[in-house]
């Protein structure tokens, strides 16, 4: 039996069968990963992307020249961590492998088959299939996005999509950014936005701040993402950005592409009150209201 990575990929990969199979090489699926192989268990790890890190922890294309790629990121040592544990680890890492099914096989020592697609869609796709006795799965998660007036225009991208244009393309989705929606993932985009040079003339927040502070408990248990919230607030406060709470952006205005947004108040059910809505000049809006789990691989097993 292959010893290691190197000896496995020197062999075929897809022959042995595997102690566990991982699929989705974000934080949650690399923690899983490398803890399982610590344990003397064998591991193939499964990940859409040619590189390790999911959506948090996305990489500038190389081409970028980024110098400093972990300026981008928050808690970037929890993540340098656990690739030096993957590359110590006889964890076998099976990049470009878009994983479409997961077969179960009840009676036999190979529980599963993982099936999927390696190489780029429509170019040298090939099917291959990893068998293991267990399946883990850390598919993540994607942005809930709620339409509205004009929310198709061009110019109008997801809050945790600008943020993914910018850590893996240096790109900006324009020089006049609005972020909008619900969740602490818009003070981080904002604050990213901001240092990396866009103007952010508003945050807009269908819900209230001052819940976080009726409970001091749960604040109090993560102590390091108190600390990061007080670090975009200070980013934001330096830069003169707004937040406006108890607000939503209820209209886009634009012919090509966003030209303006109209923020108007909500109530506790995020209805707009009327009379309330006032325009904001911008030429892009970043907009997300909280994740949504990727399930579809475990719905697909009942």
């Amino acid at each position: 039996m292959p010893s290691s990575p190197s000896d496995r990929a020197a062999g075929d990969p897809y022959a042995e069968v595997y102690d566990l199979a991982v699929i989705g090489a974000g934080c949650a699926g690399l923690a899983g990963a490398v803890t399982a192989s610590e344990r003397g268990l064998s591991v193939a790890l499964l990940d859409t992307a040619g590189r390790i890190g999911g959506q948090f922890y996305r990489h500038p294309a190389p081409a970028v020249g980024a110098v400093r790629p972990e300026a981008l990121h928050h808690d970037w040592s929890a993540f340098a961590g656990l690739r030096r544990r993957l590359g110590a680890s006889d964890v076998v890492h099976l990049a470009g492998h878009h994983v479409w099914t997961v077969e179960r096989h009840d009676g036999t020592d190979t529980r599963w088959t993982v099936h999927a697609v390696t190489g780029a869609d429509g170019d040298g796709e090939r099917p291959v299939r990893v068998r293991a006795r267990a399946v883990l799965l850390a598919t993540g998660a994607y942005e809930r996005q709620l339409p509205f007036p004009g929310w198709t225009l061009p110019g109008v991208v997801g809050a945790a999509g600008a943020q993914a244009m910018l850590k893996a393309g240096l790109v900006l989705p324009g020089g006049r950014v609005v972020v909008a929606g619900s969740g602490p993932l818009l003070l981080a985009v904002a604050a990213s936005l901001a240092t990396a040079g866009a103007r952010v003339p508003a945050v807009v927040e269908a819900s209230g701040y001052l819940g976080y502070a009726r409970r001091p408990a749960v604040l109090a248990a993560d102590p390091q993402k108190l600390a990061q919230a007080a670090i975009h607030g200070a980013t934001l406060l330096a830069r003169r950005v707004r937040l406006r709470t108890r607000s939503a952006v209820t209209q886009v205005h634009g012919t090509d592409r966003v030209e303006a947004v109209t923020v108007s108040r909500v109530d506790r059910d995020w209805r707009p009150v009327r009379g309330t809505g006032r325009r904001i000049v911008c030429d892009a809006l970043a907009v997300g209201h909280g994740l949504v789990p990727q399930t579809e691989l475990a719905t697909s097993l009942g």
